[in-house]
């Protein structure tokens, strides 16, 4: 993101924080994407994540942090946009808003991690260990304000789904039916359990929302789906006309948490 979108971004989620009361404070949370050539670059990447990256964003104080892999056995359509399925996934929960941008920086002089940074990301530039990393920042739902972690099986899988809108209206329309139209209410009722809501204020895909669910395993999943669709709370706000045409594109993922995931 340039300089520019980060800026925006900060007076966005700034200014969130203002109208929040403490207590129900809404977070900024950054989801960071990272695409590998192979495997074996995604496995070495994801070792030194475990054992260095995500202590170190403990000592910032950021967690739960959530560390997982999208494999293509649990995803069998995949979008054309992730049909590389080499992806490392990084939730990065902020305790401050200020954290998003000084993050990188409170990591570069945190010595036990940029030493392990340095020798885990030591490569020539012609076969790098990560291709590439995208970036989206996003401001936590009023009725799901933070990062939380509300199962921990060996079983549990997490789904992330992204809802794009045509125009920002339209957007903050859904952000509403969620929060005030009661949906995340639901959700919660039929076992749908949120790590996050976040509306994204910098990325790419927008304007959008996106949200993250967690499931003791893939049968836990599909059961509460069922429960949900069939839902009669949600069969009335789904055909409310005021929340007609919120959404254009729906991308869903099943990731499975990696060693060393808090989530």
């Amino acid at each position: 993101m340039t300089r520019r979108v980060l800026l925006n971004a900060a007076l966005v989620l700034g200014s969130l924080a203002v109208r929040v009361p403490a207590a129900e404070e809404r977070q900024a949370i950054e989801l960071r994407t990272y695409l590998f050539a192979s495997e074996a670059k995604l496995e070495a990447f994801a070792a030194y994540a475990r054992e260095a990256l995500v202590p170190a964003l403990h000592r910032a104080g950021c967690r739960p942090v959530g560390l997982f892999a999208l494999r293509a056995e649990d995803n069998k359509n995949l979008p054309a946009a992730w049909s590389n399925e080499f992806r490392l996934l990084l939730l990065i929960p902020h305790p401050t808003f200020d954290s998003v941008f000084l993050l990188d920086d409170r990591l570069a002089v945190d010595a036990a991690h940029a030493a392990a940074e340095a020798a885990a990301l030591q490569a020539p530039m012609k076969d790098p260990v990560y291709l590439r990393r995208e970036t989206q920042i996003m401001a936590g739902f009023q009725e799901c304000p933070r990062v939380v972690a509300p199962v921990s099986g060996p079983q549990r899988v997490v789904q992330l789904r992204i809802y794009e809108s045509h125009n920002e209206e339209r957007a903050r329309r859904k952000v509403e039916m969620f929060d005030q139209g009661g949906e995340i209410a639901i959700f919660r009722s039929v076992g749908l359990l949120p790590v996050f809501f976040g509306r994204s204020v910098g990325g790419t895909l927008m304007p959008n929302l996106t949200y993250m669910l967690a499931f003791e395993s893939p049968s836990a999943m599909e059961a509460a789906w069922a429960k949900f669709r069939a839902d009669p709370a949600w069969i009335r706000l789904k055909d409310d006309p005021k929340y007609a045409d919120t959404v254009s594109r729906i991308t869903n993922l099943i990731l499975r948490p990696l060693p060393g995931s808090d989530i």
